[in-house]
């Protein structure tokens, strides 16, 4: 299911295709992606973790009916998953989810360098704010100034470090208010 289209990309649905799981598990069994995830970063280790990890996916976010969700870049024209793109909740420090809602991105070293987080994550922005989301936040893990990189060029201003999400893990954090 297609999610949403920029003038490069396509933002669907992972599926559970034999493609689309080889390249769940090619990005996330990286160290040089996974580092830059989660409290504990978690490298996948078998071929069957991508599939449990999309099914994780769909079921947590089946209930918001696309408003929601951890997406595949496709590169049109090649067809080249580049990587994920995400719209959620951000959990607190407690790790329930709060009202607050982050756009995220996770690429594949093949795919880096080319704008495809940017473009993304700005259509997946535009999307919220005509939605009617009044505004959107980003978080990074310090040090991984690529990922900070995008959310300047995104325009968001610049909130410094938290621990006041993700159960509490330190991370820069971001705005971006509806225009």
């Amino acid at each position: 299911m297609t999610i949403f289209e920029t003038e490069r990309l396509l933002v669907r649905e992972w599926t559970e295709s034999p493609a689309d799981l080889e390249r769940v598990f090619d990005i996330y069994s990286r160290w040089e992606v996974a580092r830059w995830l989660g409290a504990e970063p978690r490298v996948l280790e078998a071929p069957s973790d991508a599939a449990e990890m999309v099914r994780r996916w769909h079921a947590r976010y089946a209930p918001d009916a696309g408003r929601y969700g951890v997406w595949a870049i496709e590169v049109r024209g090649t067809g080249l998953v580049a990587g994920t793109v995400l719209l959620k909740a951000l959990p607190g420090a407690d790790n329930e989810p709060t009202s607050e809602i982050e756009v995220g991105w996770h690429l594949h070293p093949d795919s880096w360098g080319h704008g495809y987080a940017t473009e993304a994550a700005r259509g997946a922005v535009d999307r919220a704010f005509a939605d009617g989301l009044a505004e959107i936040y980003a978080v990074v893990k310090p040090g991984n100034e690529a990922s900070i990189a995008v959310t300047g060029r995104l325009g968001m201003t610049p909130l410094g470090r938290t621990n006041r999400w993700y159960g509490g893990v330190e991370l820069e954090s971001f705005v971006l208010p509806r225009p």
